[in-house]
């Protein structure tokens, strides 16, 4: 019994970590959109349409401590890792997509930061998105475990 109530505690902090994740991504990415003036691309849009809707839906996933949702938010920030990797991809290896068509008026491959070398916009929405998919991952298992 004491186990479940220490599982139980864990998913609980684990679905509060992909929460913050998210709200940390979501103002993040409006701070360099709307305070920077960053104008954001077409790949950057496609992450942020995956990105925000997690703030509410794990906001009230906190709230209720529903633990089901993480199927569904697991799947989603599995895209938007995808995406994420993709756009990193495309900034990082330039010569790579140097051919391939621009994705709108901005580039994809144009990088506002660059921070230690590595640390780009897209960058820091993968981080958001694998911390997400991972506490989900986590609490899925767990659930599962405990519903056996």
């Amino acid at each position: 019994m004491k186990e479940k109530t220490k599982q139980k505690d864990s998913r609980e902090n684990l679905l509060y970590l992909a929460w913050i994740a998210a709200v940390l991504s979501m103002f993040g990415s409006l701070y360099f959109s709307e305070i920077r003036e960053f104008v954001p691309c077409t790949l950057c849009w496609y992450q942020r349409i995956l990105m925000y809707p997690f703030v509410i839906i794990l906001g009230i996933a906190v709230i209720r401590k529903d633990f089901k949702i993480t199927f569904y938010t697991m799947i989603l920030s599995g895209f938007g890792a995808c995406i994420s990797i993709y756009h990193y991809s495309k900034q990082k290896l330039a010569n790579i997509f140097e051919s391939s068509v621009s994705c709108g008026p901005v580039p994809c491959t144009g990088e506002y930061i660059n921070w230690l070398g590595f640390i780009t916009i897209p960058f820091m929405a993968l981080v958001g998105f694998i911390i997400i998919f991972t506490c989900s991952l986590i609490i899925w298992k767990k659930t599962k475990e405990m519903n056996e």
